[in-house]
């Protein structure tokens, strides 16, 4: 295990349907005691993994779910195979009624498979379990997600929105690197992924600091905390985090949403176009593609366009839904050429 003495600043006294703007806009992760304590899933959950089961079981839809599963040797770990040509689990199908069958029998064994149900839409497959296990997040129509599954170690990624994360059953560890530890995370493919996101390459169970010296550095940045059922983690857009489910049957919910409206496009679209038009030109040619970006993007001001009329300055005005929808346009038809 790592040796990391940073803890998660932690927030008490929270409510799901009252949770104030300095939490929700927090640039750093919070640890929300008890946030989902009073939930009747919750509840059952700290009676019995049985008890869990048949409350969800209440709600079921009857659609198969998509689950990754590894055999003994991964010990819990979803990632590559050995030269990342794939990876060490297979997706199946299952009904719900059948994966609590498998967490039930694995739960015996002393070297289990794994088995993990991952970002699975409460709405969809759980209609009408969020009436009365449900946060309130004002102002933002989140996504909402259950994960199901026994021992699990889920590599470090980022998402972009931003997220809360209850823990409704078994107890889960969360560590977490600030953006900026990109570069000593040895993060893998952008474009081949277990699960969507890109993900570090480092083994937090045995991390090898010889194939990634840096690492040591990501560490001494490291915030760390332990969720027992009832409690919640935010984890704001972009921070770094590994995920650690340590009993035999573990539930979450999450809430993503994004600080953006969902007509601005998703930031890893740009991502992969800059490598595809930017990255292979002549070093000076990039250098003036850095400027061109400071000055519209990252470092963009209204007195960097004041010259122009506003009523021609097209883009350059703040976007608003038909002008995003008028640049999406633009950009399909020239992928089309």
């Amino acid at each position: 295990m790592l040796e990391i003495n940073r803890q998660v600043r932690e927030v008490t006294g929270c409510r799901p349907d009252s949770l104030s703007d300095d939490i929700l806009n927090s640039k750093e992760p919070l640890v929300l005691r008890g946030l989902a304590a009073d939930w009747p899933l919750v509840k059952a959950a700290v009676q019995s993994s049985a008890e869990a089961e048949a409350y969800i079981l209440e709600f079921d839809s009857g659609q198969p779910l998509t689950a990754y599963r590894g055999g003994p040797e991964i010990d819990g770990r979803i990632f590559y195979n050995a030269d990342l040509s794939g990876f060490n689990f297979e997706r199946i199908r299952l009904p719900l009624p059948e994966l609590f069958e498998n967490l039930r029998q694995y739960s015996s064994e002393a070297q289990p498979p794994t088995l993990y149900v991952g970002s699975t839409m409460v709405d969809n497959w759980l209609p009408e379990l969020r009436r009365d296990n449900d946060l309130v997040i004002e102002g933002e129509d989140p996504l909402v997600s259950i994960w199901i599954g026994n021992r699990s170690r889920i590599a470090a990624h980022y998402d972009f929105p931003t997220n809360i994360a209850c823990c409704v059953a078994g107890r889960r560890r969360f560590t977490l690197f600030p953006p900026e530890q990109l570069e000593n995370l040895y993060v893998g493919p952008i474009d081949f992924t277990p699960a969507g996101q890109s993900i570090s390459l480092v083994d937090f169970a045995n991390p090898d600091y010889e194939a990634y010296p840096k690492f040591r550095e990501a560490v001494k940045a490291a915030q760390v905390v332990e969720l027992e059922p009832g409690d919640a983690i935010l984890i704001p857009s972009m921070w770094w985090h590994h995920v650690e489910s340590m009993d035999d049957m573990n539930i979450l919910i999450n809430y993503w949403w994004r600080n953006t409206p969902a007509y601005m496009s998703t930031p890893v679209n740009v991502l992969q176009h800059g490598i595809m038009g930017i990255r292979e030109l002549p070093p000076e040619q990039r250098a003036a593609w850095r400027e061109v970006f400071d000055h519209y993007v990252f470092n963009a001001s209204e007195d960097n366009y004041q010259h122009i009329p506003e009523q021609a300055r097209g883009v350059l005005n703040p976007l608003d839904e038909q002008m995003a929808r008028q640049i999406h346009n633009l950009l399909l038809s020239k992928f089309k050429r």
